[in-house]
């Protein structure tokens, strides 16, 4: 029992036109309904909620962690088991087909003269019932030489025994340790199956962000295709008029061959993204799907999420909004030296303030809490090693038959006490036994190897002591990267949006200029390819912000809360 409480203590990784600083949060509007366990024969609608929900019950490999908390459960079943009454029966038969003899000297039983009684079959029977019989005896004096030691035979060559007996324990230091770890396991193995519910979170929000981002793309894509066959069938029809050149038409059609190319691999790399997310999901890759997400839906306010970033404002140069129109004559900033040297400190120190600091908790992170059950095992574990010193009290009782003859059919005739041969013997060939007592086990010396293994049950405590604060670090760091991811993250999408509609307003402008003759097709071209440019840095800077925020809830342990709400 005290192996397997080792064993058990010891068992411890539409928003392209959206308002400008706008962010993305993470999770879909709450109201949507979860998704059923079972995957239809249809298209099936799926939320982001949806999604989560569905890999959390169906992923292949967290139902394996599932099992795994589960064999804790049974672990703790067989430790406390070792305090109910064990009860065994046993029952064997042995052919004694060459009987062991042993040596007796009968000679010494009576020295030089032999005792002589009379016995009567009353005797005999009143013996064998537990009564006391005298006998007179008569010594003979035996004028012989004393006999030598002979070989004598006890027993007969068949014999059966048959028993049942139960113990209990009363005491020992080692099961009372081990049922406050039973609890202690259990949530240890709660803890790890949380562990693979967040990182199944945090991959399927990333695929489903990823195909939202790449449906959007492809959406707007198609867009650019019809504005383009119409500006190639106008200028085509131009052409006809005589007054537009051939080299217009051409230059236009080798800009749609490109972008339909474009189109055509943007369009697999969406069926990509969504074979990355029905795997994520654990859902067959035969069953179709049907976002129903938009990424308007996961809109947030930005200035918002950067205050609570403690990041600068718009108006320090955050976003967009911060730009400005024309570049004007660069100022003397008005900042003190002490200003200055606080904003240092402040970048140095990983860029949280200290309000921020002062505001985070390391048990938001689960891999703080496995740590801290990690170590309360390791306690138990120290104090179950001590406890080796302790003594071990057990109750017993058994009960039993034991029984012998000659022949094997002899054996299994099963006479009682009151069965008798012909002659009015007994002949009873089982007899009963029973006893009941108490076994108390005082260990005494072991050749110290109690003392080694306190000595490595209390290294294994000291090493996860300093393992927290390796930990703290890795969370701290964590912490100031996906912040520093984040705000970065933020600002290129600000910047890319502003270059979007900016794009978008001169290729306007161009196509204007174009269809008034005023205008030239290279004009167009140059502005169409601008403006292809600055979607797709939009929509990289749009997934990049996305990352981030699943990155930053995770590095904070908010990612599995905000997933449930």
């Amino acid at each position: 029992m005290k192996n397997n409480l080792r064993v058990l203590l010891l068992a411890t990784g539409p928003g392209l036109l959206a308002p400008a600083g706008a962010a993305l949060a993470q999770t879909a509007p709450a109201a949507q309904p979860a998704l059923a366990l079972q995957a239809t024969t249809g298209t099936l609608p799926l939320s982001l909620r949806q999604a989560i929900d569905y890999a959390v019950q169906n992923k292949s490999t967290l139902l394996a962690t599932r099992l795994g908390e589960q064999t804790a459960r049974a672990k703790v079943g067989e430790i406390r088991s070792a305090g109910l009454p064990q009860v065994n029966v046993s029952a064997n038969v042995a052919d004694n087909f060459k009987l062991q003899k042993s040596l007796v000297d009968f000679g010494a039983l009576g020295g030089d003269s032999l005792t002589l009684s009379s016995l009567r079959q009353n005797d005999v029977a009143a013996a064998q019932n537990g009564q006391t019989v005298n006998l007179t005896p008569v010594r003979v004096k035996n004028e012989a030489p004393p006999a030598p030691p002979q070989a004598f035979a006890f027993g007969l060559q068949w014999a059966g025994n048959t028993s049942a007996s139960v113990s209990q324990l009363l005491f020992d230091g080692a099961y009372l340790i081990g049922l406050k770890a039973a609890k202690v396991y259990e949530q240890l193995a709660q803890k790890q199956t949380q562990q693979a519910e967040i990182d199944v979170v945090e991959q399927v929000s990333k695929a489903y962000y990823s195909t939202l981002v790449a449906r959007e793309r492809l959406q707007l894509l198609s867009r650019n295709v019809q504005r383009l066959d119409t500006i190639l069938y106008q200028t085509n029809e131009t052409f006809k008029a005589g007054f537009a050149e051939k080299l217009d038409v051409q230059r236009l059609q080798v800009q749609r061959n490109n972008l339909v190319v474009e189109q055509q691999k943007a369009t697999r790399l969406t069926e990509l993204s969504v074979a990355l997310l029905k795997f994520q999901m654990g859902l067959p890759q035969s069953q179709d799907v049907q976002l129903t997400d938009q990424l308007s839906n996961a809109l947030v306010d930005a200035g918002a999420l950067r205050q609570r970033l403690g990041a600068a404002s718009f108006a320090t140069g955050a976003g967009d909004a911060g730009l400005g129109p024309v570049p004007t004559a660069p100022t003397t900033p008005a900042t003190t030296t002490d200003q200055r040297d606080q904003d240092q400190r402040t970048a140095l120190s990983g860029a949280r303030t200290g309000q921020l600091a002062a505001a985070f908790n390391y048990n938001n992170r689960i891999e703080f809490s496995t740590l801290e059950t990690q170590q309360a095992l390791a306690g138990l574990d120290l104090a179950n090693r001590r406890a080796g010193a302790y003594p071990r009290l057990l109750a017993t009782a058994a009960y039993g038959f034991s029984g012998s003859a000659k022949t094997a059919g002899d054996l299994f005739a099963f006479r009682g006490p009151d069965s008798r041969a012909g002659n009015g013997f007994p002949n009873q060939n089982w007899f009963g036994f029973g006893n009941v007592g108490l076994s108390l086990q005082i260990p005494v010396f072991d050749g110290f190897r109690r003392k080694y293994l306190v000595q490595q049950a209390r290294i294994q405590q000291q090493t996860i002591e300093r393992g927290f604060e390796t930990l703290r670090q890795s969370i701290d760091l964590q912490d100031a990267q996906s912040r520093t991811t984040l705000i970065n993250a933020l600002d290129v999408l600000d910047n890319q949006k502003a270059n979007l509609a900016l794009a978008e307003e001169v290729a306007r402008v161009s196509r204007i200029k174009f269809e008034e003759g005023v205008g030239s097709n290279l004009e167009v071209i140059s502005a169409e390819t601008g403006l292809r440019e600055a979607q797709t840095n939009y929509y990289a800077a749009l997934y990049d912000v996305l990352v981030a925020k699943v990155d930053r809830d995770k590095a904070t342990g908010e990612l599995f809360r905000k997933a449930n709400n």
